[in-house]
């Protein structure tokens, strides 16, 4: 599954009395990479009413401060802790101007994922990876739920000719998991005293080519993006009893 590491045992929830937190930062450094665009090639008046011709591919996004958005972050060899419970909005799925609202799905194991379309054309949701669904949305506004009962990494992706849309979503088996905000800023609470690796994992910003695809409404051949390879980085961190603790990432182009 790419490069990200679910090797996990089996995860006891706890009451945890005596936790300490774990916040930091994600910044970017260096020089910003280019190719974050692709050619807006159907339904213009939907996916691009400015008239730009293009449109972004959400793969990287960094705040005016260098903070990095959607990065996952996550304690590695944590067996035990907190109930788990993720943000509510990160798992239900929106299809907005031709874009995955939002980019980032963040779903705990045996949980439901929802998913509508707010746009008047034909998309489909397209999963590959932990999950494997093929969801069709020919209608504005009408929600679908899917169960993930498989921890991992699943990529979506539109059939609908729509090439450009792209989303990540970890389904996962333990609630120390986030997704950085505009900032690039993440945040564990309740976290039982010890020493872990915490990961920063990114899903990449590169563009290693195209592939042929297949537009199901036209039976066209498209051409889709491909993407380079997860990026991760990996630190230790112990957390003391009702401590607070900091750790924070610095990632580069290279």
């Amino acid at each position: 599954m790419s490069s990200f590491a679910w090797a996990q045992g089996e995860y006891k929830v706890i009451a945890v009395s005596d936790g300490g937190t774990i916040s930091g930062n994600v910044k970017w450094t260096g020089p910003m990479p280019h190719n974050l665009e692709f050619p807006v090639t159907k339904d213009p008046q939907i996916c691009d009413p400015e008239g730009k011709k293009v449109t972004e591919l959400d793969r990287l996004i960094v705040g005016p401060q260098g903070g990095v958005a959607n990065t996952i972050v996550y304690l590695k060899n944590i067996t035990s802790g907190k109930a788990l419970e993720l943000p509510d909005q990160r798992r239900h799925l929106d299809q907005k101007g031709c874009h995955y609202i939002p980019h980032i799905l963040l779903v705990p194991q045996n949980g439901q994922l929802s998913l509508k379309s707010s746009d008047a054309t034909l998309h489909t949701v397209h999963m590959d990876g932990a999950a494997t669904f093929n969801l069709p949305f020919p209608f504005p506004d009408r929600v679908s739920t899917r169960n993930m009962p498989a921890p991992g990494l699943v990529h979506l992706r539109c059939n609908g000719g729509h090439v450009w849309m792209n989303a990540e979503m970890m389904v996962v088996s333990h609630p120390y998991y986030a997704v950085t905000d505009e900032s690039g800023r993440f945040e564990f609470t309740d976290v039982p005293p010890g020493t872990y690796q915490i990961v920063a994992w990114h899903e990449g910003w590169g563009l290693a080519g195209k592939e042929q695809a297949y537009d199901v409404l036209t039976e066209r051949s498209v051409q889709r993006p491909i993407f380079t390879e997860p990026k991760t980085w990996e630190k230790s961190v112990t957390v003391h009893p009702n401590q607070a603790s900091t750790v924070d990432f610095v990632i580069a182009n290279r």
